[in-house]
């Protein structure tokens, strides 16, 4: 449990200093060797926990002390500890006992008391200092106030639910590879490994437990790829046919792409501009038996990359806040500012108007964010409609008939993330 502690402090300090929690937690896995892999979900699970609800521990532990903290290690103890006293089933004296015991290791012996006397006071008036955190929206949403003002001016009917949803444990869905077995004979196989399962979609398994990559059966054998059943929209959606050129224009870690193969044979070249992440689109066209041609490349820059011959499917699944996944990923809600937004919009339309000049007459363009700011997406659209008289806005029943939002719009609930859709033909 210290050492647990420790270590989830040490990611959370790291993310607090700036860093994704990706990489403060790959950091951690590179410490000390004698860590074993079953340690990591427990760290992890504090990690992530105490950044889910960062903003309302940061309010009760603001409310529990008389000066603010000067060390960012001591800190980001003490918001760990809280998260474990509130959310969790952890034994209360054995979380601060650990603490105390945790500030030790960390070198923070003169600290011990104040360690124990701010989580023995929070755990004394635990109710009022709860109550009186709420009332601020930073700490009641757990989300930054920005985040919250753009989103209830954006979706005044719905703004509670989506920032509930980004407090979520996220569902673990999986997309049956059809080119290797069904979705009936799938359920079958979780059956029979005593693995509780139910279909979500046409290709989709929703699992009632999460559980770690290398238990998934099937996962390593290419049966299966973890995807959230929002993102597996966007094969059908393209609507790639055999015997097609076809475009992932941002393609790591591969999961569209093998997708697309999976519906299709179609010529897919894989390109994304971060070589390193390439590898993980390899990785997963070997693991699935599937075939691309991948490149390194950016978007925006077609003359560095392209062969000059059009493709008849693009899909531009383009950078962006990743606001509608921060329930798999919390520190963006910490990391990403305001200014961030306009930033993204500039650089998918460049992007979007790149990509549309490598689009065969006829063609279709699948844009797609995990986003659910509107300047990243309806507005996107709009404007790009706007710059591209040869561009028509294409109906997107399988998502439009599923929603109140605007069109092509998925808000994050317990079904699926939040994501974002516009299929487009060039005339």
């Amino acid at each position: 449990m210290v050492e647990a502690q420790r270590l989830a402090a040490q990611a959370v300090e790291s993310v607090l200093a700036g860093r994704s929690l990706d990489a403060a937690l790959a950091a951690v896995w590179r410490g000390p060797a004698r860590l074993e892999a079953r340690s990591r979900p427990a760290i992890q699970d504090l990690a992530y926990g105490t950044l889910r609800f960062l903003a309302r521990l940061e309010a009760l532990l603001d409310s529990l002390l008389d000066r603010p903290l000067e060390d960012a290690r001591l800190r980001a103890l003490l918001l760990v500890a809280l998260y474990q006293l509130e959310h969790t089933r952890a034994a209360a004296h054995a979380v601060v006992d650990n603490a105390v015991r945790t500030a030790s290791v960390l070198g923070l012996g003169s600290a011990k008391g104040l360690v124990n006397a701010v989580l023995r006071n929070f755990l004394r008036r635990r109710a009022p200092l709860v109550a009186r955190a709420l009332k601020k929206e930073t700490a009641r949403y757990c989300h930054a106030q920005w985040w919250i003002d753009k989103l209830r001016d954006q979706y005044p009917s719905h703004y509670t639910a989506v920032l509930e949803a980004g407090n979520e444990h996220p569902p673990l869905a999986l997309r049956v590879n059809a080119r290797r077995t069904t979705l009936a004979d799938y359920l079958a196989l979780l059956a029979r490994h005593g693995v509780e399962g139910e279909a979500c979609g046409a290709t989709a398994v929703r699992l009632t437990r999460p559980l770690p990559a290398e238990r998934i059966p099937g996962l390593v054998e290419g049966l299966v790829s973890v995807q959230d059943p929002a993102a597996q929209l966007a094969a059908p959606l393209l609507d790639a046919r055999d015997g097609m050129r076809v475009l992932d224009a941002c393609a790591a870690p591969g999961g569209k792409s093998t997708h697309i193969l999976e519906l299709a044979t179609v010529a897919l070249t894989a390109l994304d501009s971060d070589s390193a992440r390439l590898e993980r689109v390899r990785s997963n066209l070997a693991r699935l038996g599937l075939e691309a041609q991948v490149a390194c490349g950016d978007a925006c820059e077609p003359d560095g990359w392209w062969d000059g011959t059009p493709y008849d499917r693009i899909l531009a699944d383009v950078p962006c806040s990743a606001s509608g996944i921060v329930r798999r990923h919390p520190d963006i809600k910490w990391l990403r500012r305001a200014t961030d937004i306009a930033q993204f919009a500039r650089t998918q339309g460049r992007m979007l108007d790149a990509l549309w000049q490598l689009l065969s007459s006829g063609g279709k363009l699948l844009y797609a964010t995990c986003s659910v700011f509107q300047e990243e997406n309806s507005e996107q659209i709009a404007a790009f409609l706007e710059r591209h008289g040869d561009a028509t806005r294409l109906s997107l029943a399988a998502v439009d008939n599923n929603t109140r939002q605007p069109a092509g719009q998925l808000l994050p609930d317990g079904r699926h993330d939040g994501f974002f859709y516009a299929l487009l033909q060039k005339s």
